[in-house]
C-alpha cells in the first residue's frame, strides 16, 4: 500500500509516511474489549492519575442514537485546572524527567503511544461512536477512519520531535549569531466534540514534539474516548504532568485555564463566539499566546463546465461528512445557472440516498446529532430556510422518533440574504445558490466574516487557480472536498481562526523562537 487511501468516490484521501493499509487488521490491546454498557473510564487524568474532581460534582453523557444515558463524568471547576497545571509546570521545570530527555526520547514515546493506540483502536472507534453518534463502520466516512488518521497525526508529529532546529544567520561584525526553537512551556488546550479524538491528536501531537506540557479540556458532550486515551499514555510510559485532561463545561472549566496566570499558551478549536471570549481571557490575564480553529461558512463554486458526477460529489461529502457538524462545511454551493437544474437534482437524489441509522448499524452513512441542543438548532434553521422563501428539494425533517436525527437536507432557490446562506448551522443543510458571473460569485462568496476553507469545481486549470488566489480562505479545494493530511496545514482567515494546525507550520503554535549572539573573539 501507498498509505493513500479514497474513500467512496474522491472526496477523503489519507497520507501515512511509511507503507501500511489504512485500516490494518485488528489487534487486540490493553484496553479490553468493547462493551457498550461499560464501564468506562470517567476521572481526570492529572499527574499521572485518574482522580475525582475537587467538589465530587458528574455530568451525565447522552449516546445520541438513543438519548440514553452512557456514563456520568467529572464535572472540573478552578480548583481541578489549578492541580493540573501546576503538575504541568512541574514536569516543564528544569531538571524534570520531560524537560532533560532527548528529543529521540519524546519521538519514541509519541511512536509507542500511535502503537497503542492502533492496537485499540477497535475499542476507541466503537468508543467515539457511542459518545458522538457518528457511524462506527462503513463504506464511506466512519469512526474507524478518524482512528487511522488519529495514529498518523501521533506517527507524523514523532517525526519532528527531533527535526526541530534553528539557524546560523550572518550577523555584521565578528559575531556569530544563531536561533534556538524551544517548547513555549504549560499549555492550555480546549477541544470540540466533532472529531474528538482526531482533534485531541492535532493538539496534543505537535505539543508533546516540541516539549511542551499539557493542560487539556474535552468537550461536554464527549468526554470519553480522550480519557480511554490516558490510560494508553499512563501506559507506555509518558513522565507524570505532562499531558493532563480535564472534563467539564466551558464557564467552569475552561474559562479558568484561558485565565490562568501560569498557562503560558491556549489553542482552542470551537466556535467564533468563544474564540472571542478566549482572546479577551489571554489579554486579561498574563497575554498568553493565542492560536484559534474556529467557525466557517465555506464557499464551493460550480462553474459551468464541471465535471457534474465530481461536483455532486465534493458538495456532498463535503457538507455531508460528519453529519454536518464540520467547520469547513461547504454549507454555500454557488452553482451557475447553465447547469443549476441538473446538479440540484442530482444533489437531492444523492442525500436522500444518504442513509442515516443507529451508529453500530453498517449500512447507516449519515448518524444522529451530537446532543438535542444541536438538533434543536439545526431543526430550527431547516424552518427557517422555509420560512425564508427556500425551497427544500430532500429532506428537511426529523429522521425517526427517537434519537437526534436530522434528515440530509437540501435547499435550493436560496438567496444571499436568507439566515441559512449567512450564518453557520454545523448541520446536515446544503444551500444551492444560483450565479452567472464568476466575478461576482467569488465576491459573494467573499462576502462572510468566515474565511476557513472554499472549494472550486472546473475543468480550468488556469480559471482555478486564479480562482484559488481571489477567494479569503485557508483551504482552498479545486475538484475535490475535504482532503487532509497530516503534512499539510489547516485554519482560517478573518473570524475563522489565528494560526494554523497540522504539518510543519502547526509547530509554530508551540515554540518560541530565541536569538543568541556570540563574538567571535578567540586569541591565537
Amino acid at each position: 500500500s501507498t498509505g493513500r487511501q479514497s474513500l467512496g468516490s474522491r472526496f477523503f484521501v489519507c497520507r501515512g509516511r511509511a507503507p501500511r493499509l489504512c485500516l490494518p487488521v485488528v489487534m487486540s490491546g490493553s484496553l479490553g474489549e468493547f462493551n457498550a454498557a461499560g464501564p468506562f473510564e470517567t476521572r481526570n487524568f492529572v499527574d499521572g492519575e485518574f482522580v475525582k474532581s475537587s467538589s465530587g460534582k458528574t455530568f451525565e453523557t447522552v449516546n445520541p442514537a438513543t438519548e440514553e444515558v452512557i456514563a456520568s463524568v467529572e464535572d472540573s471547576n478552578a480548583t481541578d485546572v489549578d492541580a493540573a497545571v501546576a503538575a504541568a509546570r512541574r514536569a516543564f521545570a528544569d531538571g524534570s524527567e520531560w524537560k532533560t530527555m532527548n528529543a529521540s526520547g519524546r519521538r519514541d514515546l509519541m511512536l509507542k503511544l500511535a502503537n497503542a493506540i492502533e492496537s485499540n483502536k477497535e475499542y476507541l472507534s466503537k468508543l467515539e461512536s457511542l459518545d458522538n453518534g457518528k457511524p462506527w463502520k462503513n463504506g464511506a466516512y466512519s469512526a474507524q477512519i478518524d482512528l487511522h488518521l488519529v495514529i498518523q497525526c501521533y506517527r507524523y508529529y514523532a517525526g519532528w520531535a527531533d527535526k526541530l532546529q534553528g539557524k546560523h544567520i550572518p550577523v555584521d561584525g565578528e559575531m556569530m549569531c544563531y536561533t534556538r526553537h524551544e517548547p513555549v512551556g504549560v499549555v492550555g488546550q480546549i477541544i470540540p466534540w466533532n472529531f474528538p479524538l482526531l482533534m485531541q491528536a492535532w493538539k496534543l501531537g505537535p505539543a508533546l514534539a516540541t516539549g511542551c506540557t499539557v493542560v487539556m479540556k474535552t468537550s461536554e458532550k464527549t468526554p470519553l474516548s480522550a480519557l480511554a486515551i490516558c490510560r494508553l499514555i499512563q501506559e507506555v510510559g509518558f513522565p507524570k504532568g505532562v499531558v493532563n485532561i480535564v472534563s467539564g463545561f466551558g464557564p467552569t472549566a475552561g474559562s479558568p485555564i484561558a485565565l490562568h496566570m501560569d498557562v503560558d499558551k491556549i489553542a482552542f478549536t470551537g466556535s467564533s463566539p468563544v474564540g472571542h471570549k478566549i482572546m479577551e481571557m489571554a489579554a486579561q490575564s498574563n497575554l498568553k499566546r493565542v492560536s484559534l480553529e474556529l467557525g466557517g461558512k465555506s464557499p464551493l463554486i460550480v462553474l459551468p463546465d464541471a465535471d457534474l458526477e465530481q461536483a455532486v460529489s465534493a458538495a456532498h461529502i463535503g457538507l455531508f461528512l460528519n453529519m454536518g457538524q464540520c467547520c469547513c462545511a461547504s454549507s454555500r454551493v454557488f452553482v451557475h445557472d447553465d447547469i443549476y437544474d441538473k446538479f440540484v437534482a442530482a444533489s437531492a437524489a444523492k442525500a436522500k440516498e444518504w442513509k442515516a441509522g443507529p451508529q453500530f448499524e453498517e449500512s447507516s452513512l449519515h448518524g444522529a446529532q451530537v446532543d438535542k441542543i444541536q438538533f434543536d438548532k439545526v431543526m430550527g434553521y431547516i424552518e427557517k430556510g422555509k420560512s425564508e422563501g427556500a425551497k427544500c428539494v430532500a429532506g428537511g425533517e426529523r429522521h425517526g422518533s427517537t434519537g437526534f436525527f436530522v434528515q440530509p437536507t437540501v435547499f435550493s432557490e436560496v438567496t444571499d440574504e436568507m439566515t441559512i446562506a449567512k450564518e453557520e448551522i454545523f448541520g446536515p443543510v446544503s444551500s444551492i445558490i444560483r450565479f452567472t458571473d464568476v466575478k461576482d460569485a467569488i465576491r459573494r462568496a467573499n462576502n462572510s466574516k468566515y474565511g476557513l476553507a472554499a472549494g472550486i469545481c472546473t475543468r480550468d486549470i488556469g480559471t482555478a487557480v486564479k480562482m484559488a488566489g481571489e477567494l479569503q480562505a485557508g483551504t482552498i479545494w479545486i475538484n475535490c472536498y475535504n482532503n487532509f493530511d497530516m503534512a499539510a496545514p489547516f485554519g482560517g482567515f478573518k473570524s475563522s481562526g489565528i494560526g494554523r494546525e497540522l504539518g510543519e507550520y502547526g509547530l509554530a503554535n508551540y515554540t518560541e523562537t530565541k536569538t543568541v549572539y556570540i563574538p567571535m573573539d578567540g586569541k591565537y
